[in-house]
């Protein structure tokens, strides 16, 4: 057998087309919600529009966008953080335009920072409070305060309004983050919920009250076939340990509120996809979810990839594993664990990762570094003849 016949992994199933919602997606390939400070003032730039439509190019079947603050002005005091209110909505719009003109899908991720805003500053949102569910930016840290019924009622409209204007300017749908520590997952975790009106407490069914009333309010907003998918964490950005859901019963139970809300698609969000999740069995969190869920579940997760990406951030460094990464995704996918794939540093440093996957041109993948956390020269070259063909 020749050396190359070795190598070969039949990846032809993770680029078999996928109904979610209504939407056809080409293959199984997700590229999540990444920061890439490509936005002005709220809005993206046309670097960000061919930012996205280069990978989608490259192949990704749904782009997700980076975390776009909601239409609350509690929700980031960040100038270079995206928003989606009305003064942003024409650049959103040119920019769904520009991937569906090249054949893609893409939701916004909407998001709001919760206790992890920092209090202070002197830009036009600083006046404005951090709210949070008790007042607790971690488990060890105060911050902001806790937020009244009228103001949470206040932040669930602007939810909506931030999704209703993805809708009209084009998406396809959005998810709702409720991961890494910002404020609906702040809601979830027990550390930083402590509410006791019926919001918050030991009973998950209570913290996953006001994501779920969310998700449920873009729901009745936005109609059906609008896509909705709801992304979590177990970890926490200050405590890689920490647990949403403390068993697979308290998993379903979140899912099931979720569910019955309107999510279409459930975001698991690891920082490795192939460990167990808990110890009676191999399945990953993706695959406890789509055990109990009752919906369609997206898995990422250092896919291709030594270490993950707190470890990358931290210095550590980053070896490609594409081969035995996908042989693990593979065999997971062919096992049932879950629909779609998310693939976030392999796509910042590669436009054309999934196609070379397709192709199975795995030694011409180009390996992440954390200096692409900064956009490569030859990324901002490409970028910048995108805008100028004769550059």
């Amino acid at each position: 057998m020749r050396a190359r016949d070795l190598d070969a992994i039949d990846t032809s199933a993770l680029f078999t087309p996928f109904m979610l919602a209504g939407v056809t997606l080409p293959n199984r390939f997700v590229m999540p919600g990444m920061q890439r400070g490509l936005c002005v003032e709220g809005a993206p730039s046309q670097s960000m529009t061919d930012y996205y439509r280069r990978r989608v190019a490259g192949g990704v079947g749904l782009v997700i966008t980076e975390s776009v603050a909601v239409d609350h002005e509690s929700a980031t005091q960040n100038g270079r953080f995206a928003r989606l209110i009305e003064r942003t909505a024409p650049a959103w719009a040119a920019c769904f335009s520009a991937i569906k003109a090249e054949g893609g899908h893409i939701i916004s991720q909407l998001w709001h920072e919760g206790g992890l805003r920092p209090e202070g500053g002197d830009g036009p949102y600083a006046r404005y409070p951090t709210l949070s569910p008790s007042g607790w930016a971690n488990a060890t840290r105060q911050n902001g305060r806790a937020a009244s019924m009228e103001e949470l009622d206040a932040i669930k409209a602007g939810f909506v309004r931030s999704a209703r204007i993805a809708q009209q300017a084009g998406a396809d749908g959005v998810e709702v983050h409720g991961a890494h520590g910002y404020l609906l997952d702040q809601f979830l975790w027990t550390a930083t919920n402590r509410r006791a009106d019926g919001y918050g407490g030991p009973a998950i069914a209570d913290r996953v009250r006001f994501p779920a009333e969310i998700v449920a309010a873009i729901r009745a907003a936005c109609g059906p076939g609008f896509l909705i998918s709801f992304r979590f964490s177990q970890w926490k950005e200050s405590d890689y340990s920490a647990r949403v859901a403390e068993s697979p019963d308290e998993l379903e139970v979140m899912l099931s509120m979720l569910r019955r809300a309107g999510a279409d698609l459930i975001h698991a969000s690891t920082r490795r996809f192939w460990l167990p999740e808990w110890p009676e069995s191999p399945l990953g969190l993706a695959g406890w979810c789509k055990a109990v869920g009752g919906m369609p579940v997206a898995t990422v997760g250092s896919v291709g990839l030594n270490v993950d990406i707190m470890e990358s951030f931290s210095g550590k460094p980053v070896e490609g594993r594409i081969r035995e990464g996908l042989r693990e995704l593979t065999g997971r996918f062919a096992g049932g664990e879950f629909d779609l794939v998310s693939v976030g540093r392999s796509l910042i440093s590669d436009p054309q990762w999934v196609e070379k996957v397709r192709r199975g041109a795995y030694d011409a993948i180009r390996t992440f570094e954390r200096a692409d956390t900064k956009l490569p020269d030859a990324e901002i070259a490409a970028l910048a003849r995108a805008r100028d063909p004769s550059r």
